[in-house]
């Protein structure tokens, strides 16, 4: 990607709802080279969607938790066949996710972002999920789940979910790497 290409996606994660004219004023191009560019990112998939991060907590929901698993498989295809009937699963059931995406790291394999209004809901969704994984357990064979929890609420965090923060990074990588 050219410089261009990075400081419009990192002025966009700021705000996307500044028109291709300011745009074009912040990064010093016309506003028809921006119309050009974010229609060529699209295309690429680069910008995959416009949204919101919202106030959780004006939401209802007071915690946010990080959920690993360890799945028990003995091969990558039993992997992709439990990966496919949790989604099923998650599908019928509405939960709230904000993300779950396989990985490695601490000896687990798939991590869930959700959110709650409070400990009763998360331990009910828990016990939802461990539930739904004994039942479903020719399909999804759990080892271990470990959740940690967030307050929201807490007004001393390090850094609170943002993608302006992200976007300062990206601005500051792509300065690094002219140097």
């Amino acid at each position: 990607m050219r410089d261009v290409d990075w400081r419009l996606v990192a002025e966009l994660m700021k705000n996307s709802r500044r028109s291709d004219r300011e745009l074009a004023k912040t990064l010093g191009v016309s506003q028809p080279t921006v119309s050009r560019i974010i229609s060529r990112l699209q295309k690429e998939g680069v910008i995959k969607e416009y949204t919101v991060i919202p106030d959780f907590c004006k939401l209802g929901f007071n915690l946010m938790a990080i959920i690993m698993y360890k799945l028990e498989a003995d091969s990558p295809e039993e992997f992709r066949e439990q990966r496919k009937a949790a989604r099923e699963l998650d599908s019928r059931e509405r939960r709230p996710f904000l993300f779950v995406m396989s990985g490695i790291g601490l000896g687990k394999d798939l991590v869930v972002i959700s959110f709650h209004k409070d400990y009763g809901d998360y331990a009910a969704y828990m016990n939802s999920v461990k539930e739904a994984a004994s039942r479903t357990k020719a399909y999804m064979n759990v080892e271990s789940i470990e959740g940690f929890l967030i307050d929201l609420n807490y007004q001393d965090h390090y850094q609170p979910v943002t993608f302006s923060k992200i976007a300062t990074h990206l601005l500051t990588r792509e300065n690094n790497e002219k140097e």
